[in-house]
C-alpha cells in the first residue's frame, strides 16, 4: 500500500491530486478563519499564523523538487539555527511574559516564578509521555514509541516531526489568546522563520531515506499541518480562561525546551558538525532576541 502511495504521488495524476487537496485545504482554512474573525479575533489571529508556519514549513520543502544536495554541514547548521529561534522565544516570548501575567494576577514574585516553572516542568513531561506513547521513527536515533514495528516507516518519520512542530504551534497559539498581539506577532514571525530549513531539512531526510522528491516533500509539507491545529488548540484553553495564561505560556515554553535539549541539539551534534551548529544557534537566538524587543 505504501509503495502504491508512492507510485501514484509520482504520476501526473498524483500531483494533480496533491494540487486539488491543496486548493481543497486553502479553501477550508479561508472558511475557518472567516467563522472566527468576528466574534474570536484571538482564535481567528492564531489560527491565521499557524497557517503561516506551515506554509513556511511547506516553502522549505519546494528546493528538494529541483536539487537533493544538502550537505551535513549545513544541516547541522539549520538544526542550530532552529534551536536558538526557539530558546530565546522561550526566553523572551513565553517564559518572562509567564512570570509578569503571574504577577499582574496577583502572585508574588516567588510564587509567579514557582507556578512558570511547574508549567514548564508540565510541558515537558506532557512531551516525554507523547514520545514514548506515540510510534515514531527518528532520522538518525531510529524508531522511538510503542508499537513501532506496526507502522509503516514513512509515517514514523511523519509523527516524529509532528511531536516536534506541536510545541511551536501551541506556543503560537498561547501567544495571541494571552499576549499583546505585537509580541504574539513577533513570536510567530521567529518560528515561521525558522520553519522554512526545518521543511527543507526534513524533506532532505525523507529523500535521503530512498522516497521520491515529490513525495518527500509533500510528506514535508503535511508534517507542518500540525502548527494551525496547536496554535488554534493553544489559542482557545487561554480565551476560555485568563487565569490559565502562566500555566498556558509556561506549558508552551516547558514543551519547547523539551524539543530543543531531547531532538534538536543531540541531531546537530551528532555528526562532528558542532561548531557549525552552535554558531546557528547563537544566529538564531539573536535574530529571535531582536524580533521579540524590536516589536514588542
Amino acid at each position: 500500500m505504501n509503495t502504491q502511495i508512492r507510485s501514484l504521488v509520482g504520476t501526473g495524476a498524483g500531483k494533480a491530486l496533491l494540487v486539488v487537496g491543496g486548493l481543497l485545504a486553502v479553501l477550508g482554512a479561508w472558511a475557518l478563519w472567516s467563522a472566527l474573525a468576528d466574534s474570536y479575533p484571538q482564535l481567528a489571529n492564531a489560527w491565521l499564523w499557524g497557517l503561516v508556519a506551515a506554509g513556511a514549513t511547506a516553502a522549505g520543502t519546494v528546493p528538494v523538487l529541483f536539487s537533493q544536495r544538502l550537505s551535513e554541514r549545513v544541516q547541522d547548521t539549520m538544526f542550530g539555527f532552529g534551536a536558538g529561534v526557539m530558546l530565546a522565544a522561550c526566553a523572551f516570548s513565553l517564559v518572562a511574559p509567564g512570570i509578569a501575567a503571574a504577577r499582574d494576577l496577583g502572585a508574588g514574585p516567588w510564587s509567579a516564578g514557582l507556578t512558570v516553572g511547574c508549567a514548564i516542568l508540565l510541558g515537558a513531561a506532557a512531551l516525554l509521555w507523547l514520545e514514548h506513547a506515540i510510534p515514531h521513527e527518528h532520522f538518525i536515533k531510529g524508531k522511538e514509541g510503542r508499537d513501532g514495528r506496526m507502522l509503516k516507516r514513512t509515517w514514523l518519520f511523519v509523527f516524529a516531526v509532528m511531536l516536534h512542530n506541536l510545541p511551536e504551534g501551541l506556543a503560537i497559539g498561547v501567544g495571541f489568546g494571552g499576549t499583546d498581539p505585537l509580541r504574539a506577532g513577533a513570536l510567530a514571525t521567529g518560528i515561521a522563520i525558522q520553519d522554512v530549513p526545518e521543511g527543507l531539512v526534513v524533506a532532505v531526510a525523507l529523500l535521503a531515506a530512498g522516497y521520491s522528491r515529490v513525495f518527500s516533500v509533500t510528506l514535508g509539507m503535511v508534517s507542518g499541518l500540525i502548527e494551525p491545529v496547536g496554535a488554534l488548540a493553544g489559542a482557545a484553553v487561554m480565551v476560555w480562561s485568563t487565569v490559565l495564561l502562566p500555566w498556558g505560556l509556561g506549558f508552551a515554553a516547558g514543551a519547547m525546551l523539551f524539543v530543543i535539549s531531547h531532538e534538536i541539539i543531540p541531531e546537530s551534534h551528532r555528526k562532528g558538525h558542532e561548531n557549525y551548529a552552535t554558531g546557528g544557534l547563537m544566529l538564531g537566538f539573536v535574530l529571535m532576541m531582536l524580533l521579540d524587543t524590536a516589536l514588542a
